[in-house]
């Protein structure tokens, strides 16, 4: 890696940090360059606007988000165990308020009535989050392992509920049962679209 994208890469880590805590609206140039020790005019031949800043920003969330989550579970063998996997991984995101993963949630309440580019990238974001899960569900379809009427996207969309439920108790309501709530839900929701074991067997 050149030293140009080091300094590229450190940029962006480094915004990603300030708009968990400040919000994509907050990450300015001017603020992040103050963060950096950096001059403003150095930062923006970087990124040419406040927009493009938070579109990469976004961008790079969503790299920690896939390599601390999703490729780890994508690794595990297909069908229940996968899934699991993927909650397992989600779980300690949120547990240990990681922020690429928890941008997200916080970008999502900020961005939802503002149109525009960051609005759209935080979109195909979360429908790409969506789609990766349905397919991990799928493949325990596939398997054997969930019924075969189960549908992939409902799951998907189920467990994205769970989650945001575990982050809202877990931070703002700092409720000590938030994790072994999500983990109920979780098990009632595998068990819901699990092949029915016949009786007596």
């Amino acid at each position: 890696m050149t030293k140009g994208a080091e300094t590229r890469q450190a940029i962006l880590r480094k915004g990603v940090e300030t708009a968990y805590r400040v919000g994509l609206g907050g990450l300015t140039i001017g603020a992040l360059a103050a963060d950096l020790d950096m001059s403003k005019s150095g930062l923006f031949a970087h990124f040419r606007s406040k927009e493009l800043l938070q579109i990469e920003v976004l961008r790079e969330a969503r790299t920690e988000f896939v390599d601390a989550v999703m490729r780890p579970a994508i690794q595990a063998p297909r069908g229940e165990p996968r899934v699991r996997e993927l909650f397992e991984r989600w779980v300690v995101c949120g547990r240990t308020r990681m922020p690429g993963g928890c941008l997200f949630v916080k970008a999502s309440a900020e961005l939802d009535e503002q149109d525009g580019p960051v609005r759209d990238q935080l979109v195909r974001d979360h429908t790409d989050l969506y789609d990766s899960c349905a397919r991990m569900f799928a493949t325990g379809i596939a398997e054997g392992h969930f019924r075969e009427d189960a549908d992939p996207m409902q799951f998907a969309a189920d467990l994205d509920g769970i989650m945001l439920g575990f982050y809202h108790a877990h931070r703002l309501l700092e409720d000590a049962q938030a994790e072994a709530r999500a983990r109920y839900a979780f098990e009632r929701l595998l068990a819901d679209a699990r092949v029915p074991v016949p009786a007596g067997t």
